[in-house]
């Protein structure tokens, strides 16, 4: 028999769309165990804490003041993220958050500043680059098969999450937006194979003052837009590569690829940064088409909360934990010095920088 796991104990806080990926990792991870749950709607806290035998407890308040959560799995609005990391540190908790980690850079900076203060970790989405994805694609990166990388493209492109959320508007506020709410899947996809960014080059528009909800009991409501919703730019990497990006809330069909990175000796073709698995292709030099790789590194059949699982198995062994609060700080910089970029009509230098992280799996 393998030595018996403790598994760490978690409070979550929101109960919303997302939570139920979450909430069926948390039922099979043999490192977590969900004990305490709330949101702003006592019904849906309920209807989490029912599936997992957990509690539901009335306030934020209330859930840190427990001694049976040790971490905080915090899937709150983005606009409220770094207030929710902030009181979890305070309590001495442990954090792991939805992305993005903050709305701005000095609440990044705050929240990394109170975790070291408080001697706890915090983690951050996507987890999905920890799946064999990325993953195998960063392994043929390293590998070789591509030669010296020169170039990616990512391109996340929908009409909007108004056509099947039933209550959109925070998409559409400060901290939301098509960038800053998918680009973290691709940016943190990219820097997993490319490593970090140096500098951005951005440009961004509005095209619409107004949206319409299509899904839910309001559809047909409309509400104002107040951020840009089709950005696109280049990342210039520290290695040299760069990546072309396009982030839109505007674009009703297309069939762009979602990340292709290519090299000296090569392409690669890399399935959808927001799942954890899918077909990785090489197109070797001189070649007549893709050829399939097969599965060599990360994560396989993981899910959402993997990344609150690999930070329990790294609080155990005394290593990092992968999907890490730095890394998302990088991630939230390049997307931020992007929209400073097409605001301003210039190119920008990133003020934060990030060590390739390990590979995962």
């Amino acid at each position: 028999m393998g030595e018996q796991v403790t598994p760490l104990r978690i409070g979550m806080v929101g109960a919303g769309k997302i939570s139920g990926q979450y909430l069926a990792t948390l039922a099979t991870a043999g490192n977590l165990r969900l004990t305490a749950v709330t949101d702003l709607d006592p019904a849906r806290a309920h209807s989490a804490a029912a599936t997992a035998g957990a509690e539901a407890v009335g306030s934020i308040d209330d859930l840190l003041a427990r001694d049976d959560v040790d971490a905080v799995l915090n899937l709150t609005i983005p606009a409220v993220h770094a207030e929710v990391a902030l009181a979890a540190t305070a309590a001495g908790k442990h954090v792991y958050g939805e992305k993005p980690l903050a709305a701005t850079r000095a609440e990044a900076t705050a929240v990394l500043a109170a975790a070291r203060e408080a001697g706890v970790r915090v983690g951050c989405a996507p987890d999905t680059v920890l799946g064999t994805g990325t993953q195998t694609g960063r392994k043929a990166v390293d590998d070789g098969l591509i030669g010296t990388p020169v170039a990616a493209t990512a391109f996340m492109t929908t009409p909007g999450h108004e056509a099947w959320h039933p209550d959109p508007e925070f998409y559409y506020h400060p901290g939301g937006g098509p960038l800053l709410d998918m680009g973290p899947y691709y940016i943190s996809a990219l820097i997993h194979l490319l490593g970090p960014v140096v500098r951005v080059t951005g440009a961004a528009s509005a095209p619409r003052t107004e949206r319409e909800i299509a899904a839910g009991p309001r559809a047909g409501q409309r509400f104002a837009v107040e951020v840009d919703t089709h950005v696109t730019g280049i990342l210039h990497h520290a290695n040299g590569a760069l990546s072309t990006l396009v982030m839109s809330f505007d674009i009703h069909g297309s069939s762009l690829p979602t990340i292709e990175v290519h090299g000296t000796k090569g392409s690669l073709s890399l399935p959808d940064p927001n799942t954890f698995d899918g077909p990785v292709r090489l197109w070797p030099a001189r070649a007549d088409g893709w050829q399939l790789l097969p599965v060599s590194a990360g994560h396989e059949r993981a899910g959402r909360g993997i990344g609150l699982a690999d930070l329990a198995d790294a609080l155990a062994a005394g290593r990092p934990h992968l999907a890490s609060a730095e890394l998302a700080e990088h991630v939230l910089d390049v997307m931020l010095t992007l929209l400073d970029s097409a605001n301003e009509g210039r190119t920008l230098t990133a003020t934060t920088t990030w060590e390739r992280p390990a590979s995962a799996g």
